[in-house]
């Protein structure tokens, strides 16, 4: 897999993204992968998996605390695009379920912050096929071997800057 990726991956990109394959890789990658993104202020983290990567930042529905997600994105003219595949999981992520509880989020993409409103994307909407193809396209196509694992259709999320 790191061979396929572009000359100016940082060979920490190139290790993690080793690690990961097609699926979800060892448990601790996503969380060593946030804890960076987290702790650099935005530095090592949206690139360092070899993709492009953000922190969503939802309110727990039931807590009302803040929660932080590290994930892929692609972008779709000024909106950002995030797939809630939960790694081909039976569930939602808590983040697509606390999202769907308050669609006001913060996102961290490189050390730029922003705040946006959420749209849920369904498998049924018109915009989904074209949507998905363009996070498998920036994902190396991982949502595809994530969609065999679950029965449920992987919703996206379309985030707009406020």
């Amino acid at each position: 897999m790191a061979q396929l990726l572009e000359p100016g991956v940082p060979r920490i990109a190139r290790t993690l993204n080793g690690w990961m394959g097609t699926g979800s890789g060892p448990a601790f990658v996503p969380r060593l992968h946030r804890w960076l993104y987290l702790r650099t202020g935005g530095r090592l983290g949206h690139g360092i998996i070899g993709v492009p990567s953000l922190l969503l930042q939802t309110t727990g529905r039931r807590t009302g605390r803040t929660r932080t997600a590290a994930l892929v994105y692609g972008r779709d003219g000024g909106s950002l695009v995030v797939a809630a595949s939960n790694y081909g999981g039976q569930r939602d992520p808590a983040w697509l379920r606390n999202l769907r509880a308050d669609p006001w989020v913060r996102l961290q993409v490189g050390r730029r912050q922003l705040a946006a409103e959420a749209r849920v994307v369904e498998s049924g909407d018109a915009d989904y096929a074209r949507l998905m193809a363009l996070m498998n396209a920036v994902n190396r196509n991982r949502y595809v071997h994530y969609q065999a694992r679950t029965a449920r259709p992987i919703p996206l999320v379309l985030m707009t800057p406020a």
